[in-house]
């Protein structure tokens, strides 16, 4: 081999030497690197270890007004937990346990526990409660007679269709001195138990979510909370109401609920905290000034 020859292998060597350390320290940062990595995420929020973590999707069904209003306000605070928070919304009172059940949602957060037992009885379902939220006062509000204090005979008075808001309208009714009930104190009556009704008014059974678009056509109109929100009615045009620290109040909490099992999954559990949180007392305070009540205590804010 010639010098000429032997320096240019030499010089050849070195090169590959070079880059051979370079590739090395490279490989080596790259390893520290991703070991920082991993060890940052170990106890993350959500609850998952490694790298590159993605939001956890939590899919809340919920009607429209307050419920979705609500969960809208609780959003950013989840994202800060690493949840993405997917609101659906529906306008009646049983897809939103139907669609829970088959999985199609992680939780919803529309009803009280009166509605979802009888729900699960009938449905087969076994749907559980986690944390109570606020109430939603049951209104009597006026369609086409204007006071209680005379009643046309023969009245027609709307009322929620489902089995446990009629029952608690018909209580409204009593409340007010407009029908007497079997037995006064029961959450399970129906207007075969109307012992007492002396303006002979007719109960009209009809779907909750409709009613609002049909006041014009009846006396007047038992009207769940939410839907009286929605049509834009407020506590003050009531002709009466459910009282805030009513037995019904503790009785008709709207909760949110999971399937059985999932009661304790981490993000459930982060869902009922910032629900329950000061800032969303607060929310309903401002936004619905009585038509919503609040039922859990002051909590930290998130």
């Amino acid at each position: 081999m010639n010098a000429a020859l032997y320096r240019e292998g030499e010089e050849s060597i070195t090169m590959n030497t070079r880059r051979i350390g370079w590739i090395v320290i490279a490989a080596a940062a790259l390893a520290a690197s991703a070991g920082c990595g991993t060890a940052a995420n170990q106890g993350n929020a959500t609850g998952q270890t490694g790298s590159a973590q993605k939001p956890i999707v939590l899919r809340v069904g919920a009607t429209p007004v307050p419920h979705a209003e609500i969960l809208n306000d609780i959003k950013p605070v989840l994202a800060k937990e690493g949840i993405d928070l997917e609101v659906v919304e529906f306008n009646d009172y049983v897809q939103p346990n139907r669609a829970l059940a088959s999985g199609q949602l992680d939780a919803n957060f529309f009803q009280h526990v009166p509605y979802l037992n009888d729900f699960n009885s009938k449905n087969h379902t076994d749907l559980v409660p986690t944390v109570a939220v606020h109430f939603e006062p049951l209104g009597l509000y006026p369609g086409r007679s204007k006071s209680l204090s005379q009643i046309p005979d023969g009245a027609h008075i709307a009322v929620p269709n489902d089995t446990t808001n009629e029952a608690r309208a018909l209580l409204l009714l009593q409340s007010a001195g407009i029908i007497r009930l079997k037995d006064p104190n029961s959450l399970s009556e129906t207007p075969q138990d109307i012992v007492s009704n002396p303006h002979h008014v007719h109960i009209d059974e009809i779907d909750a979510a409709a009613i609002p678009r049909v006041i014009q056509d009846e006396d007047y109109a038992v009207i769940n909370g939410n839907y009286a929100i929605q049509a834009g009615f407020k506590p003050s045009d009531a002709l009466t109401m459910e009282k805030a620290d009513s037995l019904a109040a503790k009785t008709y909490a709207n909760v949110v609920v999971v399937r059985k099992g999932h009661e304790h999954d981490w993000a459930i559990e982060q869902l009922d905290k910032a629900i329950t949180s000061a800032q969303v007392k607060q929310f309903i305070e401002d936004k619905y000034h009585g038509a919503v009540v609040p039922v859990f205590g002051n909590a930290s804010s998130q």
